[in-house]
């Protein structure tokens, strides 16, 4: 096993893992969620620019049709924006590590929508990933307790698992057609702007309210939490290969459980303890049987 690429994707874990926390801390400096959606994406569509320009890929990117171009806009604009927005408005309702474990249900929603569209066929191992991840949500949510969960909060954080599944699903066939840089600026960018919109509409993009603790909070969402996490992620995958990165993107749920215990005090119960162990049991057997793709946070 390659040691360095093992390490690439662990790093790209824990910077995926600290963006629930970095979210939490931004709020309690004067971030309202569409300050923090927009300039988070302003901000990582900027970096990732850079990075395509000061590379090969902005050859690759003029040599894009008009279609692709369309396609990697509207992807950010309409399913990753949306994703987005439910995870960080969930964010303000839900603990940090609550909302980690019910976002990563998404893989076995990729697995059983991929067989509902007759993308992949349906087998004991994918049906056992279902029910470890079926079993590990309802331990996770009833192990709160009556009352102690915020109903819209949670709702909000698995309809981030949807769309982000969907995303997925949609995105699969202009993956092979440009680089991941290009793909992830593109995302940023179309994300940017529908967000930064939106948030002007609704009231919500309020930059002066920001500390200068909070500008500093969001610039580390943009920086460590999308444009590193991205990065990291593709340099392991080329080292070691999409099951090894599937499979040790695992940590990135368990990366914002300890963070958000150490910054937070947020503690998980022992049912919902087992839960998350059952929702990355399920991860780790799809990541286990599916060579070809990787399932961790690949995305911008």
């Amino acid at each position: 096993m390659n040691s360095s690429g093992t390490l690439l994707c662990l790093a790209s874990a824990a910077a995926f893992g600290a963006m629930a926390v970095l979210g939490k801390l931004a709020y309690d400096d004067g971030a309202t969620v569409g300050t923090l959606l927009a300039i988070r994406f302003l901000l990582a569509a900027a970096l990732f620019w850079a990075l395509v320009f000061a590379g090969d890929a902005g050859r690759e990117l003029r040599a894009l049709g008009s279609r692709d171009l369309a396609v990697g806009l509207a992807l950010g604009a309409c399913g990753y924006a949306i994703q987005a927005g439910c995870y960080f408005a969930a964010l303000e309702r839900i603990d940090a590590s609550l909302l980690s474990l019910l976002l990563y249900t998404f893989p076995a929603m990729v697995a059983i929508a991929a067989f509902a569209l007759g993308r992949e066929r349906i087998d004991r191992r994918r049906l056992a990933a279902l029910v470890l991840a079926s079993g590990g949500l309802v331990l996770v949510v009833a192990g709160a307790g009556a009352g102690a969960l915020d109903p819209l909060g949670a709702a909000l954080g698995l309809g981030a698992a949807v769309v982000y599944s969907t995303y997925i699903l949609v995105s699969e066939g202009i993956v092979g057609r440009m680089t991941p840089r290009v793909l992830a600026a593109l995302v940023c960018t179309g994300a940017a702007a529908s967000l930064t919109v939106g948030s002007v509409l609704l009231g919500e993009l309020r930059p002066g309210e920001l500390t200068a603790a909070g500008w500093g909070w969001l610039a580390c969402l943009a920086v460590v939490s999308t444009v590193a996490a991205v990065s990291l992620f593709f340099a392991g995958l080329q080292r070691v290969g999409p099951t090894t990165a599937s499979i040790v993107s695992t940590a990135e749920p368990v990366v914002t459980v300890l963070l958000a215990f150490l910054v937070f005090g947020e503690l998980l119960g022992p049912v919902q303890l087992l839960g998350g162990a059952l929702v990355l049991g399920a991860v780790l057997v799809l990541a286990s049987y599916r060579p070809r793709q990787a399932i961790g946070r690949a995305a911008a």
